[in-house]
């Protein structure tokens, strides 16, 4: 299974960019997670056509923020993927926001524009960092699910 991965689109308006990464760079995942910060209903709504699963940021204006969770857990196979947008500082942001979990497999978050694929212990701690950009440029990513859960960073 394919997971495509966004966060932190921080569009008021469906881009080309963003149809791009949606349409063409995902064409063929399974499944598309945005970690928050959509911002606009259009946005959100483009992006639930293609039957994304989201949670919100803290960016997002309110036709967002009423329609979508803070957190969720996406159960894929037999993983569990904790999906949250994250707050606060970026030091220490992934260990913070774990603890909003119980058990999970992969914690995919946003809220940093920090790029972030790693293992802690048995789990992977997924930041696709920024369409709208972060310390390496725009990114997102790539979940495979399969035997276990593994990421890729794609810079754009």
């Amino acid at each position: 299974m394919k997971i495509g991965v966004l966060s932190d689109t921080h569009l008021s308006r469906v881009t080309r960019e963003l149809q791009d990464i949606v349409e063409h760079r995902f064409k063929g995942v399974d499944l598309i997670l945005h970690a928050g910060d959509i911002v606009s209903g259009e946005v959100l709504a483009y992006l639930e056509a293609y039957g994304a699963v989201a949670v919100q940021g803290n960016m997002d204006q309110a036709e967002v923020t009423r329609t979508l969770p803070v957190k969720r857990v996406v159960t894929t196979g037999a993983f569990r993927i904790g999906l949250i947008h994250g707050f606060g500082s970026p030091r220490g942001l992934a260990e913070m926001i774990r603890r909003e979990f119980e058990e999970i497999d992969c914690l995919v978050f946003g809220h940093s524009h920090q790029p972030m694929n790693r293992r802690a212990g048995s789990e992977l701690w997924f930041n696709p960092g920024a369409v709208s950009g972060g310390s390496g440029g725009p990114s997102v990513g790539l979940l495979t699910v399969g035997e276990t859960i593994t990421g890729e960073i794609l810079a754009l």
